[in-house]
């Protein structure tokens, strides 16, 4: 039986993988249970597993602006320790990773092969995880660029429209960034999925397919919930400017997965409609 070791299982995303891998074989580690900068507890933790599925992360897109080093450590650093960890002890690493590697000035989805090029701290953070992912397990390890996640375990941009359809008449909402909302479900299962069909090592683009701009996410939310989307209005970015530039364009290819005989993800709107009915109720 594969034996799994998940990092930042307490996470969104490792809340809803962690249930569909065989408890008697996982190791859910959380951010209390494992430090990935220390080298020596990484080691550990990693020993007896075959696959290593690496969520823990400096998530903070804006906080690592101000703390450039310590998004870094976790981001950059750490992921190098799971890396070599894997390396020594034979494990296959799964590690996602972000569509902030990327500059967000194309105009057409982004091939798997794009030489990154990030434009913030966070987005360089994950640029050198990838780096020593590739640099330490080129025969075994796998990078999932995704973007734009939300789902039922952690604050996201649905949870948030969920709460301001509730407590505000009209909300105001950037038209001018394109990416691809993406369900964590659906990306937990193409982990699986991916890790059963022995996939080969590289790049992959793990985002629901299809595109869209925050805007028409937070119209659908709205929808979805019985009440009208004009209450949704379209605004630009310079309206809400942030520490951290976010990418205009985060629309990511998915050829990649041909050479894992598996399919793109599915469009992101079906896949918003099923999350839809396990996250949301009615407001009132």
């Amino acid at each position: 039986m594969t034996r799994w070791l998940v990092t930042g299982a307490g996470g969104m995303l490792g809340q809803d993988l962690v249930p569909m891998l065989p408890p008697e074989a996982t190791t859910a580690s959380t951010r209390a249970d494992l430090d990935v900068t220390d080298t020596a507890a990484v080691g550990d933790a990693v020993a007896g597993h075959d696959v290593v599925v690496h969520l823990a992360a400096w998530t903070d897109v804006d906080g690592a602006e101000a703390e450039p080093d310590a998004a870094m450590e976790v981001n950059g650093v750490g992921t190098a320790n799971v890396a070599k960890a894997c390396q020594a002890h034979g494990a296959r690493l799964i590690h996602v990773s972000t569509d902030y590697v990327f500059d967000g000035t194309a105009t057409e989805p982004y091939p798997e092969d794009t030489p990154v090029n990030p434009v913030s701290a966070y987005g360089r953070s994950k640029a050198e995880a990838e780096r020593a992912v590739l640099e330490h397990l080129p025969g075994s390890g796998a990078i999932l660029r995704t973007a734009w996640l939300y789902g039922e375990h952690g604050p996201n941009f649905v949870s948030t429209m969920r709460h301001l359809a509730a407590t505000r008449d009209h909300v105001d909402v950037v038209d001018d960034q394109s990416g691809q909302p993406t369900w964590t479900r659906d990306l937990a299962e193409r982990i699986v999925d991916l890790v059963r069909a022995g996939a080969p090592p590289g790049v992959y683009h793990a985002t629901n397919a299809g595109q869209a701009t925050w805007f028409q996410l937070a119209q659908a939310v709205f929808a979805v919930l019985g009440l009208d989307p004009g209450r949704v209005r379209p605004t630009t970015s310079d309206r809400f400017v942030r520490p951290a530039p976010r990418p205009a364009y985060s629309v990511l290819g998915h050829a990649g997965w041909a050479k894992a005989a598996l399919p793109p993800m599915r469009p992101w709107r079906q896949a918003f409609d099923a999350a839809a009915v396990r996250m949301l109720t009615s407001v009132r």
